[in-house]
């Protein structure tokens, strides 16, 4: 996984996704192979909105977010893996077999890894987990689709 020669920073991951703060859930592409796999990182702090009431005396991250941020590094990967994308979103349509296989907590690392199942314009299958260092936090299959920008 090693096709991508600089690191894919937040501008540029602003600039494919639509979403912000709170909601922008990628720090960073660490590792890119178009068309096949990606590594993502969401870097989990004390300060994100959400630890306020998820839980206040244990802080966990919710485990929709960890979807969310699967979801999000795996649109840069579909987005990425097609031509002439400037003018398209990648948007998450479905979801099976998530689970949810340890917590994540503030000062932890996700390590978010997505690999191609399917790969076509109309609708893409993805494989995607979360890590903390080598445990498996979630996982799940996701599918996409583009709309017009």
């Amino acid at each position: 996984m090693s096709e991508l020669n600089d690191i894919i920073d937040i501008n540029t991951i602003r600039s494919i996704l639509p979403h912000r703060y709170p909601l922008l859930l990628v720090d960073k592409i660490e590792e890119m192979t178009k068309g096949e796999s990606i590594l993502g990182i969401k870097n989990v702090t004390i300060n994100e909105e959400f630890f306020l009431g998820h839980y206040p005396e244990r802080p966990i991250m919710p485990g929709v977010l960890i979807i969310e941020a699967m979801a999000q590094v795996a649109g840069i990967l579909i987005y990425y893996s097609f031509d002439d994308m400037e003018d398209k979103l990648p948007i998450f349509t479905s979801i099976d077999k998530a689970k949810f296989r340890n917590p994540v907590v503030p000062g932890d690392q996700l390590n978010i890894k997505v690999e191609i199942v399917r790969l076509r314009k109309r609708i893409s299958k993805v494989k995607a987990a979360a890590y903390v260092d080598d445990q498996i936090a979630a996982e799940a299959q996701m599918m996409f689709t583009f709309e017009d920008k």
